[in-house]
């Protein structure tokens, strides 16, 4: 008999709201197993106890033990973490890093059914020695690909949302939209919508105010993001645009478009979390596994006063289920 991959979830920052959430989603029974927990102990074990739970997850000594049920795998280095809730310290980015890399390391190698992670303070992680500015671009390189290779994407109810560029400065952006990048976001995400059951077009934003108003604004949308649109077309992507980004994610909520793909991360992103708060599920297209994650941050400031919601970290679990239950992609087997 075959034995069921885990589930593998990464704690995240342990000093912020991850194991909380762990706690509320794992510890309530909302997955039974199994699932590998991969962080320090005694955060989970604080949280537990303020919780009023009892310790629902057995501790492992590497990913080949993890059986049924829920287990917890330390990364080395992490044995005797020093828990500081509620504070960004680099000691918390450090053991964001470790539990990541661990993480990344057990996808590669086949033995997660899914990854999901829960928030990591960005200027945490750098400071604790982790050049990434982020999950998106750190499981790129340790899945052997390009920042390139990859596409963000978070997904609510009602509103999907894709982006060309994830977290440079905003002066970077307009060099770093090309062809090929939009091209290849597009292909990601209508495989990722396909799976999804979503069969209107996908919008495409312009980058400049009124999608460059005909070259009067800006020139970037007839030389780049047009000719890109159209590549995708006649190669079978249902896609339309460049379209104003004032307007189009109105339309992607009443039903129009199943997905948006916009230039960069605020402009996208302001928009969904508007929308969806809470609720989104951020998903690393392109990987070669199933990655999810809430649509939140490490809410420092959260933490221990009961108040915070663990809808996103839910519905990333969910989500994470129920694409792993999906058939794979014609092009690939993640997402």
């Amino acid at each position: 008999m075959v034995r069921e991959r885990p589930l593998v979830v990464t704690l995240g920052d342990p000093d912020g709201l991850g194991p909380e959430l762990v706690c509320r989603v794992f510890g309530g029974g909302f997955v039974h197993g199994p699932v590998l927990l991969i962080g320090p102990h005694e955060p989970l074990l604080q949280q537990a106890h303020a919780l009023g739970m009892a310790q629902f997850w057995r501790r492992v000594g590497s990913a080949e033990e993890a059986g049924e049920g829920i287990c917890l795998l330390i990364p080395d280095g992490l044995e005797d973490y020093p828990c500081a809730p509620g504070a960004p310290r680099p000691e918390g980015g450090r053991s964001a890093g470790l539990s990541l890399a661990l993480a990344a390391r057990f996808m590669r190698q086949g033995l997660g059914r899914a990854l999901v992670t829960a928030p990591l303070n960005k200027a945490m992680l750098m400071a604790a020695g982790f050049d990434f500015p982020g999950h998106t671009e750190f499981l790129a390189e340790h899945a052997g690909l390009a920042p390139t290779d990859v596409c963000m994407c978070l997904a609510g109810p009602k509103l999907r949302v894709a982006l060309v560029t994830t977290h440079p400065p905003l002066r970077e952006v307009p060099s770093m939209i090309t062809g090929p990048r939009i091209l290849h976001c597009l292909s990601l995400l209508q495989d990722f919508t396909l799976r999804l059951g979503l069969s209107a077009p996908l919008a495409v934003c312009g980058l400049n105010p009124h999608a460059g108003e005909s070259g009067r604004i800006g020139r970037e949308e007839i030389e780049v993001i047009g000719p890109a649109v159209q590549e995708a077309c006649a190669a079978g992507i249902d896609a339309v645009g460049p379209l104003p980004a004032d307007t189009v994610f109105g339309r992607a909520v009443r039903g129009e478009f199943s997905a948006v793909l916009a230039m960069y991360h605020d402009q996208g992103l302001g928009p969904l979390k508007l929308l969806h708060f809470g609720e989104a599920v951020n998903v690393t297209l392109g990987l070669p596994y199933v990655r999810t994650s809430p649509d939140h941050g490490t809410g420092y400031d959260l933490v221990g006063t009961g108040m915070a919601d663990d809808g996103g970290m839910r519905a990333a679990v969910g989500m994470a289920l129920d694409l792993t239950s999906l058939p794979a992609s014609a092009t690939g087997g993640g997402l």
